[in-house]
Order: structure tokens, then sequence, then C-alpha cells
């Protein structure tokens, strides 16, 4: 009798595994935030034409349904990585003194991000996303509009720039404000080259200031 009992109450006992796991069982945020570091490690470690979900999920020690039910695809899930992970590059108007290293500070802060999400990431996921979304997920180069905020940064800089003498805003194109972002623009989206700072002293010197200084 004592014997039955004590088979009984160890089989009401579930085992020790399914004890760990019912209690580390992620939900939420905290999942994301697992699944999502997972996809970075992922980025980093085979780029991004060779990743794949069921590695995301692996690394994640989760399957790949959860994944899938967060983000529909490979592109998502990375431009959600990439939100997450890269530092936004600062949009505030450097002060430096100096009309040439106010536009590559702010320059290079742009760059910085984007060299973190990287050339061939980005490229391989706008051939994948057709609709652009992925956009979203980059550094506001790729904004046009003219109040956007690496536009009024410029603007600043060039007032500040105005006021040392260096430069008159009153004949400036909002095409030649907006040029260094339309460079960069083309140098990552159709050249599809990395952002390095020679090249963004390149823009700055060889086509910027030329055009900008009295």
């Amino acid at each position: 009798m004592e014997r039955n009992r004590n088979e009984s109450s160890a089989a009401s006992v579930p085992p020790q595994d399914e004890v760990r796991n019912t209690a580390t069982r992620r939900r939420g945020e905290v999942l994301e935030n697992a699944i999502l570091q997972a996809a970075w490690d992922e980025l980093q470690e085979v780029g991004y034409a060779r990743l794949s979900i069921d590695a995301v999920a692996t690394r994640a020690k989760t399957n790949k349904n959860a994944v899938y039910r967060r983000w529909p695809n490979k592109t998502k899930l990375i431009a959600a990585a990439a939100v997450k992970f890269v530092p936004r590059p600062p949009l505030e108007a450097p002060d430096t003194g100096e009309l040439r290293s106010d536009v590559i500070t702010l320059l290079n802060g742009i760059a910085a991000a984007m060299r973190a999400i990287g050339s061939e990431t980005i490229h391989g996921m706008l051939v994948d996303d057709p609709d652009k979304e992925i956009m979203s997920a980059l550094p506001q180069t790729v904004s046009r509009s003219k109040e956007d905020k690496l536009t009024l940064a410029m603007k600043t800089i060039l007032k500040n720039a105005e006021a040392r003498g260096e430069v008159t805003l009153q004949t400036m194109k909002e095409r030649v404000i907006s040029l260094p972002f339309d460079l960069i623009r083309y140098e990552v989206l159709i050249a599809h080259e990395e952002l390095t700072e020679h090249i963004i002293t390149e823009i700055v010197d060889d086509i910027f200031l030329p055009l900008v200084l009295k």
C-alpha cells in the first residue's frame, strides 16, 4: 500500500527538465528581446545573405513560429534588430566654430550608424523589401523632407557659419544644402559603398565646401 502511494506521488511530480522549462518560459517583451538579440548576433556572425529564421530561432532557444508571429520575414526581423541595436546618430547641429568641422562631424555620425548596419546588409534588405519599408530602420539620411532633422541641423550649421562670415545663406539653394545627404544616399543605396571617413571628407572638401564658401 505504501509502495503504491509512493509510486502515485512520484508520478504526479513532473520531470525536472519540464519544471525548469516551465519556470523559464519567456513571453512578450522578454522573448522578443531574446529573438532580436539572437538576430543581431547571427547577422554579425554570418551576414545578411546567409542568415535564416531557423538559425535565429535556434540561437534564441525558441521555435521559428515564435519568430514569424512577430516578424513575417527576415528583412523585417533585421530591420527591428537594427532599430534596437544601432545607435541613432546625433542630429543636433555641431558647433565647433568652423563650417568644415561642423559638417564632417554631422556626416560622420550618420556614417557610423550606417557602418554598424553594414552595406551588404542594407543592400540585401532593400533587394528583399520591394516596398522599401526597411527605410524606417536606417538613419534619417533617407528622408528628403525639407524640414527633416538633418536638414534643420545643416541649416543651423550654415547659419552659424554665416554669422562667422564663412557663407551667405540668402543665395544658397535648398538643393545645395541637402547635397551631402543626397551623396550619402547615393553611396549607400546605389553604389553600395561603405561610408568611410575618407568618403565623407571627399564629399565635404571636394563637392560641398566649394559650392557654399564665399
